[in-house]
This record gives structure tokens, C-alpha cells and sequence, in this order.
């Protein structure tokens, strides 16, 4: 009975590669990668693209020789797969490396979080080259700048694009006022970032007057930005709720803008929440508009309609190109660099944020 059943199991695994096939492939390819790296110049990088191939061209061949033709092209598609998910993953861990690595050292550097950089100046940074003293100047001035910013373009935005899209879905029935809308949000869409800067400062030139540069025109610069992004998601998330909802609703005599704000938007609240997210994920970083809009300033201002605010993008971008010391630039790149990784913390918290608001608004399944 033993004979019987090893047999009918040699016949059921028979022309089938061996489960281990994969890791013996895997490490024939890392080692025979690494010896012809070894012959033209070891990188990491070089390493892992000959070993993918190795990888690639020795399974799929073990496989035709064994199970065939299909089940090789299988192993090939698979493979492609594989490596083009890693080949769009390794920017991704590239710079959170990279950030990390350099940004740690700002972040954790006393004050950082809580001190301007008022009155710091290049006769600090010598002296901390130079001496060893720690080195001064933090980021908390355009900290506030970013959030203060942020916020407002969030409040003038979100308003906006979810009535447009409520129009859009809701009451439009394609007429040509709903087309032209669908068309100039699209038209927004690819307005670059400079272009928008340059329409709040004109906008502005024109009602207040020259020289108009506060954080409330650099809101209304990242809200043209903002715009169109939450009208397009918005109006996706709208039109995948069911409309038997709404005509349930509707059959239980409930008004139409009752049905949306009852029925429509909490079904859709999570996609919404998404939209918004992505939105504000989109203009955070906004650098050239800011520098337009808002210009830069040194010190705390907690007054987002008068004066020059300082944010992140643009604390950043002064640090890189016009160090507080131009011969010893490395603590303004290692203020830099620390705000760098504050700004993607900040991006991470966001879509944390926005998951949590998903999962609290969101429907209830159960009865």
C-alpha cells in the first residue's frame, strides 16, 4: 500500500519543478551575478540587475525543460511582474533611505522642532564646523508657515470641489454648463504650479495692490492646485454609490439635498476623505508657488493675511541653494534634509489621518 501511494504520488509531482526550485535558482543567480560584477566593477545595484536576469532566464528555463512550454511562459510573466513591481518599488525605498540617512541628524539636533531661524547666522555655523558647537536654527517657523498655509487652501478648496462634484453627479445630466465645467477641471488639472503662483499674486496685485505677499495668497495659489483634484475624486466617488440608494430614499418621500447629504456623501465619505488626502499630498511640497505667493521669511509669523511666511518647501529650497554659510554649508543641508523627512512625516500622517476618517465615517455593514 506504501509502493501505491509513493507512486501515485511520483505521478501526480511528475514534470512538475521541485517547490526549492525558485531559492536554488535564486542563489545560482546571486553568486554568479556577484563574480561577473566582481569582473567589471561591484555595485549594488548592477548586482541585483544581473542577478534578476540570471534569475529570470535560468527559471523560466528550468521550467521549459521540465514542465514545458505554458508552464515557462507562466514563470516568465510572473517574473516580469515580480521585477517590474520591484524595479517602481526601489525609488520608493530609495528616498526614504535616503531621507532617513540624512535627516535623522537634523531631526534629533536640540531645538530643531521649536526654534526659528532668527538671528541665526553664518558666524554659527563656522562655529559649529569649526568648533564643534551644536548647531542652531530649527524649523518651527515654517512648520507653522506650511500647516497655516495648508489649512487655509484646505478650508477655500474642499468646499468648492465637493459642490462642483455634487453638481456634476447630482444635477448636471451632462447639460453643456456641466460639460464646460468637466472640461476647464480638466484643463486645471495640468496647470503647472508656477502658473497658478503667478494668478494668486496677480489676482491680488490687482485688488490689494503691488508687492502683495502673504501666506493667505500663496492658500488661494495652492487652492487652484487643490481644486480640480478634489473635484475629480470626489466625482468618482460619487458616481460608484448605488443608485438604488438614492431612489429608496426618493420613494420614501426624502428631498433630493437631503439624499445627498444623508445618503450620497456618507456612502462615498471614505473615497472623499481619499480625494481630499491625496489633494493636500499634492500641494504640501508646492515650492515655486510658495516662493511667488508667499516669499521667505526667518521668523515665526502667526498671521496668515499680512506679512512673508516662511514653509517648509521653501525653507528647504533657501537652505540648499543659499547655505547660512557658504563656506561651511553643512548645517543648512542638514536643516534641509531634516525638514525633508518632518515634510514626509507630515505626508504619512495625512493619509493616516484620512484612513481613520474613512473608517469612522464610512457606513455600517452590520444591522
Amino acid at each position: 500500500m506504501t509502493a501505491t501511494v509513493v507512486r501515485k504520488r511520483s505521478a501526480l509531482t511528475k514534470g512538475q519543478l521541485p517547490k526549492f526550485a525558485p531559492y536554488i535558482v535564486l542563489a545560482v543567480a546571486l553568486i554568479v551575478g556577484a563574480a561577473i560584477m566582481a569582473l567589471i566593477g561591484f555595485n549594488a545595484f548592477g548586482w541585483g540587475i544581473v542577478s534578476a536576469i540570471l534569475f529570470a532566464v535560468g527559471l523560466v528555463s528550468w521550467s521549459g525543460a521540465v514542465e514545458g512550454a505554458r508552464k515557462a511562459k507562466d514563470k516568465l510573466a510572473t517574473c516580469l511582474v515580480v521585477g517590474s513591481f520591484l524595479v517602481a518599488l526601489l525609488p520608493l525605498i530609495s528616498v526614504i533611505f535616503t531621507v532617513l540617512v540624512n535627516g535623522i541628524p537634523g531631526l534629533i539636533t536640540p531645538g530643531f522642532l521649536g526654534t526659528s531661524m532668527n538671528g541665526v547666522t553664518g558666524a554659527f555655523d563656522n562655529k559649529a564646523v569649526e568648533e564643534g558647537a551644536p548647531v542652531l536654527g530649527g524649523i518651527y517657523h515654517a512648520l507653522l508657515g506650511t500647516i497655516q498655509i495648508t489649512l487655509l487652501a484646505t478650508v477655500i478648496s474642499v468646499p468648492v470641489g465637493l459642490l462642483t462634484s455634487i453638481y456634476l453627479v447630482e444635477y448636471g445630466n451632462d447639460r453643456p454648463l456641466a460639460r464646460a465645467i468637466t472640461f476647464f477641471v480638466d484643463v486645471m488639472t495640468g496647470i503647472p504650479s508656477i502658473v497658478a503662483g503667478l494668478f494668486a499674486a496677480a489676482f491680488f496685485f490687482a485688488i490689494v495692490g503691488p508687492g502683495t505677499k502673504t501666506g493667505a495668497v500663496a492658500a488661494v495659489a495652492l487652492s487652484v492646485l487643490m481644486i480640480p483634484v478634489v473635484v475629480r475624486s470626489s466625482e468618482e466617488m460619487l458616481k460608484i454609490v448605488p443608485n438604488e440608494l438614492r431612489e429608496a430614499s426618493y420613494a420614501l418621500g426624502v428631498r433630493k439635498w437631503r439624499t445627498i447629504t444623508k445618503v450620497v456623501i456618507p456612502t462615498a465619505i471614505s473615497g472623499i476623505a481619499s480625494g481630499v488626502t491625496l489633494a493636500i499630498a499634492r500641494v504640501i511640497g508646492e515650492t515655486a508657488p510658495i516662493l511667488v505667493t508667499a516669499g521667505f521669511a526667518t521668523t515665526i509669523n502667526n498671521n496668515v493675511f499680512g506679512g512673508w511666511m516662511a514653509s517648509l518647501p521653501t525653507f528647504i529650497y533657501t537652505q540648499i541653494l543659499n547655505p547660512t554659510s557658504p563656506s561651511n554649508p553643512g548645517p543648512s543641508d542638514q536643516r534641509a534634509w531634516g525638514a525633508a523627512l518632518v515634510l514626509i512625516i507630515l505626508v504619512m500622517l495625512l493619509n493616516l489621518g484620512a484612513r481613520l476618517i474613512a473608517r469612522l465615517f464610512a457606513p455600517k455593514t452590520g444591522r
